[in-house]
């Protein structure tokens, strides 16, 4: 987000071998498939052919018609030029609208995805299947997950799918088989996965931080800033024509959600006068190695740009929140993770991307995927920081992999804090008659790898906790706990953990050294509550009555 965005050309490399370790199987069947032939089993097909429902979860343009005239066996295939290893990649997903005036007779309503040798003469006396059951009338997503789904091997003595090499050949069943049933589907955003995974070990399923945004009007102010000083007193980046601002007119929170809201207005700040106005968020939690979670819907609009990002908070940055205590170096040796960008020009296209001192801060390694109704629909947006690799995923389905095989400080500045951006820009190419458009976001949570009980014993074993610096009042506590604190000389955040579960129930920043929690909601019972201050930990225990 932080960088001009450079149009690369993308260079597709197959490397050939005995299977097919980085094979590309997909078909949005608006001219971007890899699968260059599908083909007609006692069927008829068309495509590409005009979405006749562009609605829900689907309004791209262009779909496969399948049309099951009566055929006992029925169905559409394609066959790949080298067998598929499971290994590598093991789940495929599509898109799926039947209408039931298309039905005739009582065959079940599913889709069966089959995985068959078809160099053989009896390709389906070699298959593994996942069937799945449908909804008429409505766009789905179906997924076929050949790890993790019950499927069907013909010959009982078969391996399980993910153990085999000999499948060539994908079909695709609707309605079943034997019948002389007919069924009109309309299929699209066929894909060929591999499910998102963490490494052995690390699981990133402890919550430390989160903004549900169940509140009313303004932002939570102890988890949110405002940037909106210009950079360059003139300004934003990238040529960007917006103000930024703290006006709920931009940003504020209404029925579970936050609402980053562009707009064409006039507006002054600064000395300058500009035409539109939107909101830029820094958060005030910052950390390193974990999980970052956000459901969103996107803004629409020709030259909207909205991002979910993050930046080292050592970037010296005029106007950032971190700046004024840890901005010591520039970007990109700061460092960036884009883990969510769209591009009103080019709707329903969703980024990701890695920015660092090697690629001079050009959005070189990056990948993304259409999303049909990103901006009608919530999808969920992540990425999985681990020590060596950046894994971005939306929806759980994995898009896009950062894991340079040198890390140094020139392609891998990810050793040390970074937090969360979220802005929508508007660029020089705005569509002359947008108004307004809003990015809506469910919620924001980061989760760490740290067991409950590790948590726990870390705390209670802490020189803070028995003999401690930190001290709370009045305890036992009824609403409202004071915390009083020593040696606290850099920015630190405050979180109360469920004694029983570890569960971070409330957090918030520190203001000074004395500060007041509201604690009138929590149950009656045993809390920890702890103060991270830079490379400090201080804990203590409460009573809640």
């Amino acid at each position: 987000m932080f960088s001009t965005k450079i149009l690369s050309c993308i260079v597709l490399l197959f490397v050939f071998s005995g299977n097919i370790n980085a094979q590309v199987l997909t078909d949005d069947f608006e001219g971007n498939g890899t699968i260059s032939a599908w083909k007609e089993d006692a069927s008829t097909i068309t495509k590409p052919f005009a979405n006749p429902f562009n609605q829900g979860i689907n309004t791209s343009n262009n779909v496969l018609k399948y049309e099951d005239s009566g055929g006992d066996y029925a169905n559409v295939f394609f066959d790949v030029g080298r067998n598929i290893d499971m290994g590598v990649k093991q789940a495929f997903k599509l898109k799926i609208y039947v209408p039931s005036r298309s039905i005739s007779g009582s065959s079940p309503n599913q889709v069966s995805l089959k995985l068959q040798d078809g160099s053989i003469s009896l390709p389906w006396s070699t298959q593994s299947e996942i069937v799945k059951s449908i909804q008429l009338d409505v766009w789905q997503e179906l997924t076929f997950d050949f790890k993790n789904d019950n499927f069907i091997n013909l010959d009982a003595g078969s391996s399980d799918p993910i153990d085999r090499t000999d499948f060539n050949r994908v079909l695709i069943q609707v309605n079943g088989e034997n019948n002389k049933d007919k069924v009109v589907a309309y299929i699209d955003d066929f894909e060929f996965y591999k499910l998102a995974q963490g490494p052995t070990g690390k699981v990133y399923n402890h919550l430390v931080w989160s903004d549900e945004f169940n509140g009313s009007g303004s932002l939570d102010a102890s988890k949110w800033y405002h940037q909106t000083k210009l950079p360059d007193g003139v300004s934003w980046y990238n040529g960007e024509i917006q103000h930024y601002t703290n006006r709920t007119e931009n940003s504020y929170q209404a029925n579970g959600s936050l609402h980053l809201v562009a707009k064409k207005e006039t507006f002054s700040d600064q000395g300058q006068t500009k035409n539109y106005t939107s909101a830029r968020l820094n958060s005030k939690y910052a950390f390193t190695y974990g999980r970052v979670e956000v459901r969103a819907k996107l803004p629409t609009g020709r030259g909207t740009w909205p991002a979910i990002w993050m930046l080292g908070k050592n970037i010296d940055e005029p106007g950032g929140f971190w700046k004024p205590e840890f901005g010591t170096v520039a970007w990109p040796a700061c460092g960036e993770i884009d883990i969510m960008e769209h591009w009103g020009n080019n709707q329903d296209y969703v980024q990701s991307a890695m920015h660092t001192p090697s690629s001079n801060g050009a959005t070189i390694n990056k990948g993304g995927k259409t999303l049909s109704g990103a901006s009608n629909n919530f999808h969920v947006y992540a990425v999985d920081w681990y020590e060596d690799r950046m894994v971005f995923t939306y929806d759980s389905v994995e898009v896009y992999t950062y894991k340079p095989a040198t890390r140094d400080a020139r392609t891998w500045p990810f050793t040390a804090d970074q937090y969360i951006l979220l802005n929508t820009a508007i660029e020089p190419g705005i569509d002359p008659s947008f108004t307004s458009s809003d990015l809506v976001i469910d919620y924001v949570r980061i989760y760490d790898d740290q067991q409950v009980e590790d948590t726990l014993e870390s705390y209670v074993n802490e020189k803070a906790f028995q003999n401690p610096s930190i001290a709370v009042y009045p305890n036992p506590v009824s609403d409202i706990l004071r915390i009083a604190i020593q040696d606290v000389t850099e920015y630190a955040h405050w979180k109360v953990l469920d004694m029983v579960t570890g569960e971070v129930i409330i957090n918030g920043e520190l203001i000074n050294a004395n500060n007041s929690v509201d604690v009138s909601e929590l149950v009656t019972g045993a809390y920890l509550i702890s103060v991270t201050s830079g490379q400090s930990h201080k804990a203590t225990k409460f009573i809640k009555y």
